[in-house]
C-alpha cells in the first residue's frame, strides 16, 4: 500500500481504537502505560511481506522496517533502516542505500547490508502470484558493499523505484528466521520496526508491544497497540460505542458513516473525521471466460452502469463516480469512460450486442469478497444486479467469498466477472496503471499491452518530475477504455471514528494510507 493531494488519501486507511489504556499523564502528572486498541474489518492475508499486495500492509509497517518510509507529513520517501539513499547516476538506474548504524532483528540477528540484498530477492525467488514481484520489474540485482551498502541496479530507468523499496511489500526480514524458498506461515515475525507482534490470533487480533530495541525515525507515543479484527463493520462500531475499542478505520459502511455524522452533531463523545481518498473499486473482466471475454459483452455492460445511482443509493455521498482507472487528485486523472460511453443508455448497449450478434440476455456471475472493502460491498453488487437486469440484456448471479479464498479464486482465473479495490502503494499515476497490466497483473490474470507496458510506463519513468507525465497516462486509460478488462466504478473517501479523548490520529496515516500506530495516544488526564 507510495501516495499526496492524495497524501490526503493515506488519511483515511487506518483508524484506531485504543483499548482500556490510561492518559500520558495522570492527574498528577506522572507518566502511565499507554495501551492503545485499533478496529479494523480488513485482517491481514499473511504475516510474510514476500507474499504481501494488500491490506495485510496496515500490519507489516508497524512490526517491519523498509529502507525508506513516509513520515508523517512527508511526500516522497525518506530514511528508515536506511541512513541516506539516492540514485547514483542520471539516468535512474543506480539507487544505493547506506544503512543506519547498530540494527538488529528481533531475534538478535544484525540487519546489514545481506540481510537487506536477502528480503528483496527472497520476494523474487518464491514469486508469489499477485504478490509483490509485480513492484520489482525494473530491478535487475542487488549488490552489496561492505556491512552497510546496497545499490539496486535497475534495469531499465525509474524514477518511481524509491516509492517501491517504501512500501511495507520491501519490508527487511531476519534471512535466518525466513525460507528463501518458502512463505513463512507459523504466524511469526521477525522484524525491526516499532513493535514487537507479541501475539497473532486469526481472526480476533494482534498484540503488538513497543520493540526496546528500535532504531529509526518513528517517535513512539504509546507502549503497546492492540488491533481487532471485526467480520463486520456494525460489531465494530457497536464495540465503538461500548467503550471496547477507541477508534475505527477501514470498513464503515456509509449508513455508519452518516450515523455517526449525526451523533457528531448531538455531542456524542465520538467523532468523525473525512478525508479525500485515493482508493478505487472496480470490476475485473476474465478474458478465458466465454461471456466476459467477450468485448462486445464487457462494453455493454460499461454502457449500462449507472455510477451516479450507485453511489447515491450505497454510498450516501461517501464516495464519488469514477471514470477512470487514476482517482482524482493524481496527476493524469480523466474521465476516459465518461468520453467514450457518455450516460448510461440501455439503447446503445443493445445496440453493441446486437452489432455482435447477441439477441438474448447474458447470463453472467460476478463475484465479490465478504470481509476486505466494508459491509457496504454487497449492497454494491446488488445494485450492480439490479440496474444491468432492468436493461433486460443480462441476467447476474451473484456469489462471495471471505477475502482469503476470494483471492485465491482470482489468482487462479475462477472467476468471470469480479469486484476489487485498489488502496495506493504511493501517490503517483503508474500506481494505478502499471499494477493491472502485464503477465503479473495484480488482477491474477496476465493483461498483456505492449504499447503501455513496453512504450508508456518507461517513457513515464524516466521523468523525474512526476507531474510531467500526464501525456502517458492519459493514453494508457485511453487504451484500458477500448478493452474494458478493467471497469472502474467509484473514488473512496476515508472516515476514521474516534473517541473525543484519542489523539494523534490526524498525523498517522502516512501517504500509502497505512496506519502507523506509534503516533496515537490518548490524551491527557487533567
Amino acid at each position: 500500500m507510495f501516495y499526496r493531494a492524495s497524501l490526503q488519501a493515506a488519511a483515511a486507511l487506518a483508524s484506531l481504537s485504543l483499548l482500556a489504556g490510561c492518559g500520558l499523564l495522570s492527574d498528577s502528572g506522572s507518566e502511565v502505560e499507554q495501551k492503545l486498541a485499533v478496529g479494523t474489518t480488513s485482517e491481514p492475508s499473511t504475516l510474510d511481506p514476500a507474499a504481501a499486495w494488500d491490506g495485510s500492509w496496515e500490519l507489516m509497517r508497524n512490526v517491519f522496517q523498509t529502507l525508506v518510509s513516509f513520515p508523517t507529513g512527508s511526500t516522497s520517501p525518506e530514511p528508515d533502516a536506511a541512513d541516506h539513499c539516492k540514485f547514483t547516476d542520471t539516468t535512474s538506474t543506480a539507487y544505493r542505500c547506506t544503512l543506519r548504524k547498530g540494527l538488529k532483528f528481533s531475534n538478535g540477528d544484525v540487519l546489514d547490508a545481506e540481510a537487506v540484498k536477502y528480503s528483496i530477492d527472497r520476494i523474487r525467488t518464491i514469486g508469489v502470484k499477485g504478490g509483490p514481484i509485480g513492484m520489482l520489474g525494473s530491478l535487475d540485482r542487488v549488490e552489496t558493499k561492505g556491512d552497510d551498502v546496497v545499490i539496486f541496479h535497475l534495469s531499465k530507468p525509474d524514477a518511481t523505484f524509491p516509492f517501491v523499496l517504501a512500501t511495507p511489500a520491501m519490508s527487511l526480514v531476519a534471512p535466518s528466521a525466513y525460507s528463501k524458498h518458502k512463505i513463512r506461515d507459523d504466524g511469526g515475525v521477525t522484524g525491526s520496526g516499532p513493535y514487537l507482534l507479541d501475539a497473532y490470533k486469526p481472526g480476533d487480533r494482534s498484540e503488538l508491544l513497543k520493540n526496546p530495541d528500535y532504531e529509526g525515525f518513528a517517535d513512539r507515543k504509546n507502549d503497546a497497540v492492540t488491533i481487532r479484527y471485526f467480520k463486520d463493520s456494525g460489531t465494530m462500531v457497536s464495540a465503538l460505542k461500548k467503550n471496547e475499542i477507541d477508534a475505527t478505520y477501514r470498513g464503515l459502511s456509509a449508513q455508519e458513516v452518516v450515523s455517526l455524522e449525526d451523533n457528531q452533531d448531538k455531542k456524542s463523545d465520538l467523532q468523525i473525521v473525512e478525508t479525500v481518498g485515493a482508493d478505487i473499486r472496480f470490476l475485473v473482466f476474465n478474458p478465458k471466460d466465454k461471456a466476459a471475454g467477450n468485448p462486445a459483452v464487457r462494453r455493454a455492460i460499461a454502457q449500462l452502469v449507472d455510477r451516479d445511482a450507485l453511489v447515491a443509493k450505497v454510498y450516501q455521498g461517501t464516495a464519488e463516480p469514477l471514470y477512470s482507472m487514476v482517482p482524482k487528485g493524481i496527476a493524469g486523472h480523466t474521465t476516459s469512460f465518461f468520453d467514450t460511453f457518455g450516460d448510461p443508455s440501455t439503447t446503445k448497449a443493445r445496440k453493441i450486442l446486437t452489432d455482435a450478434g447477441i439477441t438474448k440476455p447474458v447470463p453472467m456471475t460476478f463475484w465479490f469478497t465478504t470481509d476486505r472493502y466494508g459491509s457496504s460491498t454487497a449492497p454494491e453488487f446488488a445494485e450492480l444486479k439490479r440496474q444491468l437486469e432492468a436493461s433486460g440484456l443480462f441476467r447476474i448471479t451473484l456469489k462471495s467469498q471471505p477475502w482469503k479464498t476470494f483471492q485465491e479464486g482470482f489468482n487462479k482465473g475462477e472467476y468471470p466477472v469480479f469486484g476489487r479495490g485498489w488502496f495506493p502503494d504511493f501517490p503517483d499515476p503508474d500506481n494505478f496503471i502499471a499494477p493491472f497490466v502485464g503477465k503479473d497483473s495484480v488482477t491474477g490474470m496476465p493483461y498483456v499491452k505492449d504499447e503501455i507496458t513496453k512504450q508508456l510506463l518507461p517513457q513515464s519513468r524516466k521523468e523525474s518530475n512526476r507531474g510531467a507525465v500526464s501525456r502517458q497516462f492519459e493514453r494508457a486509460q485511453k487504451i484500458l477504455v477500448d478493452d474494458v478488462r478493467l471497469l472502474p466504478l467509484w473514488q473512496g473517501k476515508l472516515y476514521v471514528a474516534e473517541g473525543e479523548d484519542i489523539g494523534g490520529g490526524e498525523r498517522a496515516l502516512d501517504p500509502q494510507t497505512v496506519m502507523q500506530m506509534w503516533e496515537l495516544y490518548r490524551k491527557a488526564s487533567w
